[in-house]
């Protein structure tokens, strides 16, 4: 392959970064705050933190099904935007309400009945001396203020993910922006206690994200609504919650592959760190620092991804579908050359973070040995999160289902599986086994994006 196929020129890395940059800016602050919350957390001590993180284990779940089901009229979202089409995205922003809050009602109602119970899966005695009766008394504090956030987050995520799909990308990193300063300065206030207010732990730091959804929400939902000369969709769009029939079975055919892939990827990746907090609550500790450092420096990889997914979609919803394959490719490479660098960034901060814990130094070594492997790894997940979002933006979801949930459930949480319930292999060593498989990934995704299978205009 040449050089230059590789690489694009002035005009195109200037759209991209013009994509790319406010996404990126957005999820960065969120990610940071996030570590700083768990900072805060983790220094009420190890059990307070244990709990939050098996709590958010579940709430990615739901989380994840918020994106997995308005990732279906999204497609959609994004082609009508490149077909200059405001009814047809009147439509899709009508049915991800209606894909948003059947999913809250639906997990809210497993959380209320059988929060207690999941919690419990993740508690298995250590050898540090840990409390799992007190783990499971923080987490269900934690549990029963975050019910609250939950259909303001759904929301925000329809509203956001609408004005990104049709070039508004700067007012959701705004909203963003707004909501995390608003939890980073309450989980300070209200988990120590401060200018006055009660020191409230967890229960507090779960009170400061409700308040960032309320923030977040009020600037997506005022702001669309006051702009209808830049959101003409939004015009008459609560005056009826109707999906034309054939349009709700279109999303449906295309969206439902991708609902079922988020709910079982989540499931899946809750699943692997169930597997390895069963050698203890020093796991779910390390585990959980890891993961949110990790994800501050996934935020590149998957700003990455939503970039794919609004500028292949938008070329392929306007018929350019050679220029498609040709952009795809250069962001392809350009996602390595980036997973690269953030790869050898963390590597030197590995080290240095989980240092500011306060858990055990057992805790502190394995966290920054959970990093390091991810750091090596991060190219490799930089190119096949890109191929994922490429294989998505054409509609072909049930590669997209086979690529994605299928890996995950047939090689990872199997192998996972078998290591923590039928070896004596401590975590370190399960879980280099576990993430190496992502270089099978990279296999399947090649071959994959190459076939152009993906190349679908689903508007014409």
């Amino acid at each position: 392959m040449k050089r230059r196929s590789l690489i694009g020129d002035r005009a195109f890395y200037q759209r991209l970064f013009a994509v790319m940059m406010p996404i990126l800016i957005q999820n960065v602050i969120t990610n940071f705050v996030s570590l700083l919350d768990n900072l805060m957390v983790g220094q009420v001590g190890t059990e307070p933190m244990s709990g939050v993180a098996i709590v958010n284990q579940l709430l990615f779940v739901f989380n994840l099904c918020i994106f997995g089901g308005l990732a279906g009229p999204g497609i959609f979202t994004a082609q009508f935007y490149g077909k200059s089409d405001p009814e047809g995205i009147r439509d899709t922003f009508r049915a991800k309400l209606w894909v948003a809050f059947g999913a809250v009602l639906l997990f809210a109602a497993a959380l209320l009945l059988w929060g207690d119970g999941l919690i419990g899966l993740f508690l298995h005695e250590g050898g540090e001396g840990l409390s799992l009766e007190a783990t499971l008394g923080y987490g269900r504090s934690y549990l029963r203020v975050m019910l609250l956030q939950m259909p303001l987050f759904a929301l925000v995520q329809v509203y956001a993910g609408t004005l990104r799909e049709t070039g508004e990308t700067l007012l959701p990193m705004r909203a963003g922006i707004a909501a995390v300063l608003v939890n980073l300065v309450f989980n300070y206030l209200l988990i120590f206690g401060k200018l006055g207010l009660p020191a409230l732990g967890v229960t507090g730091a779960a009170i400061a994200t409700v308040l960032s959804r309320v923030v977040e929400c009020g600037v997506v939902v005022i702001w669309t609504h006051r702009h209808r000369d830049r959101a003409a969709y939004i015009t008459g769009a609560w005056r009826s919650l109707r999906v034309p029939a054939a349009l709700a079975k279109k999303i449906a055919v295309t969206g439902l592959p991708l609902l079922v892939n988020e709910v079982l990827w989540s499931a899946g990746m809750t699943t692997l760190n169930q597997c390895y907090s069963v050698r203890g609550l020093e796991a779910v500790s390390a585990t959980n620092i890891s993961s949110t450092v990790f994800n501050l420096f996934l935020c590149f990889c998957f700003s990455m991804g939503n970039t794919v997914a609004i500028m292949i979609g938008q070329l392929l919803g306007a018929g350019e579908t050679e220029r498609a394959v040709d952009e795809d490719r250069k962001l392809n490479a350009f996602s390595v050359v980036l997973g690269t660098a953030v790869g050898g960034l963390m590597a030197l901060v590995a080290p240095l973070i989980p240092e500011w814990y306060n858990t055990t130094a057992a805790v502190k070594t394995l966290a920054s040995q959970l990093l390091l492997v991810n750091a090596a790894l991060l190219p490799f997940i930089a190119y096949t999160n890109v191929c994922y979002f490429t294989l998505r933006s054409g509609g072909n979801t049930l590669i997209v289902f086979l690529f994605d949930s299928a890996y995950i459930w047939l090689c990872c949480v199997s192998l996972a599986f078998v290591l923590s319930r039928f070896t004596a292999l401590p975590l370190l060593p399960m879980y280099i086994a576990v993430q190496a498989l992502e270089l099978v990934k990279c296999a399947v995704g090649f071959f994959l994006v190459r076939s152009k299978k993906w190349v679908n205009n689903l508007v014409a």
